[in-house]
């Protein structure tokens, strides 16, 4: 009776997971999403708590209190700037606990000789994907984080090497299908993933790390799977493929986004030196800088104006600066618009998120096919910290590394400001031809105080 309960828990959990996924596809809906898998992880967790298989509950305790404890400031207290970090080091966490429990249940099954060849496959599995994903995901955070180099750190030989390890990683859990009771074999395993985690996001560049951290996510969901194989656990199956095949669908939405493969972006080390040689050809002319209080005229007399948010707003957690010159622009009946391209931010969706957690209403936000056409009747087209993904060289440089990427028509509009913090190139290398267009001025300094300037200007305008 127990154990039919259990399943039926575990039944209704997966339908909430599956139902918070479709939510959380709609920003109106996404809360609802978020509170139904909340809902849906504690029927899973009170299911899992009347096993009887669980004989002390004492650990359990002392980690529900301290994950309650962790994970309530986590939630509420860290900012929506920090949010993609923050994602990083939960997956951190979550593969750790894979992991361990992967390490556990070998070594139960060891001292009780009850491996059998196809658990084995499924612990080798669950421990070097988990592995791989811990110390990959401390990687991504610590780029994000910006504790560790942003740039793509990369060696001769690198991806070579790191197939290399790959597929001894591979050979030895071969091994230790047919040898089950190899404990080296199966340490070995745990180190080499712990290593590749490394060596893996080590060539990727800060702007890919929302690719990387979509993907690792997806190999913890795979760690999950095989953790219920291995467990005889359906919940941990079913959310497993749910994670692992979200995971990859999004971090193929966002390649595709920057026009960008998938072994583009795991082993191009995409922007380094030697690529921006190339790449930086193209852009002729001269930035042509302007004032705070020419900007503000400008925006203040305007009729219709759209801001174009990009990675350096996040960077700068400007979002409340831009919705105060928003509404004060409004309070002139002037019409602003915000123009999302995919990638914009450092997650899909996380601009989406940053804005409305300023106050700026949805319905202001357009996606970039939606947008797209409105260009050509705006007077002023702000962008803030956007400098790729507004690049006309993705449709008119054939040559260009980022040729094919869809971007923001932001060159149709009649007026173009940018805020810049200097005259350097964006991630990809690229010298950017709208920057040096006649139509557009420059405005340098730190997105946060510029904006905080252009509103005080037209304050008084």
């Amino acid at each position: 009776m127990i154990t039919t309960g259990i399943q039926l828990a575990y039944l209704s959990a997966a339908a909430l997971f599956v139902m918070a996924l479709r939510s959380l596809g709609q920003p109106t809906t996404a809360r609802r999403g978020m509170q139904m898998a909340a809902f849906g992880m504690l029927v899973a967790v009170c299911a899992t708590l009347v096993d009887q298989r669980i004989l002390s509950y004492e650990w359990l305790t002392v980690g529900l209190i301290a994950g309650g404890l962790i994970g309530y400031p986590l939630g509420m207290w860290v900012p929506m700037t920090a949010m993609p970090q923050r994602i990083a080091f939960s997956h951190a966490f979550g593969a750790l606990a894979a992991t361990l429990v992967g390490v556990g249940e070998y070594l139960h099954g060891f001292d009780e000789e009850t491996l059998t060849h196809g658990k084995t496959i499924a612990l080798g599995f669950e421990v070097f994907l988990g592995a791989l994903t811990v110390t990959g995901s401390l990687m991504a955070f610590g780029k994000l984080q910006e504790l560790l180099p942003g740039a793509p750190i990369t060696f001769r030989g690198q991806n070579l090497f790191n197939l290399s390890l790959f597929a001894v990683g591979l050979a030895c859990l071969v091994w230790l299908i047919v040898s089950p009771y190899s404990v080296p074999l199966f340490v070995a395993i745990l180190a080499i993933g712990l290593v590749i985690g490394i060596l893996m996001v080590m060539p990727i560049g800060g702007a890919d790390m929302p690719v990387v951290v979509s993907l690792l996510n997806s190999y913890a969901g795979l760690a999950a799977v095989a953790t219920g194989f291995a467990l005889d656990n359906n919940i941990l199956i079913v959310v497993g493929a749910l994670d692992g095949a979200s995971g990859f669908i999004l971090s193929m939405a966002m390649s595709k986004a920057m026009n960008r493969s998938f072994t583009n972006v795991l082993f191009g080390a995409f922007g380094t030196e030697a690529g921006m040689s190339e790449a930086s050809q193209g852009a002729v002319g001269e930035m042509v800088a302007i004032e705070p209080e020419d900007a503000a005229l400008r925006l203040a007399f305007a009729r219709r104006v759209i801001i174009v948010p990009g990675y350096g707003l996040a960077v700068a957690q400007a979002q409340h600066q831009v919705r105060e010159l928003a509404d004060l622009l409004e309070k002139r009946d002037v019409d602003v618009r915000f123009a999302i391209h995919p990638v914009a931010g450092r997650m899909p969706g996380h601009m989406n998120v940053l804005l409305a957690e300023a106050g700026i209403s949805y319905d202001k936000l357009f996606d970039m096919e939606d947008i797209n056409e409105r260009f050509s009747d705006a007077d002023v087209a702000l962008v803030i910290g956007a400098n790729d993904v507004v690049n006309p060289a993705a449709r008119t440089n054939r040559s260009s590394p980022i040729y094919g990427m869809p971007i923001l028509n932001v060159q149709d509009a009649k007026s173009i400001i940018v805020l810049k913090r200097g005259r350097g190139k964006g991630f990809s290398g690229v010298e950017n031809d709208l920057f040096v267009s006649p139509k557009t001025n420059m405005l340098f300094g730190d997105a946060k105080q510029s904006l905080a300037q252009l509103a005080n200007e037209v304050k008084q305008a």
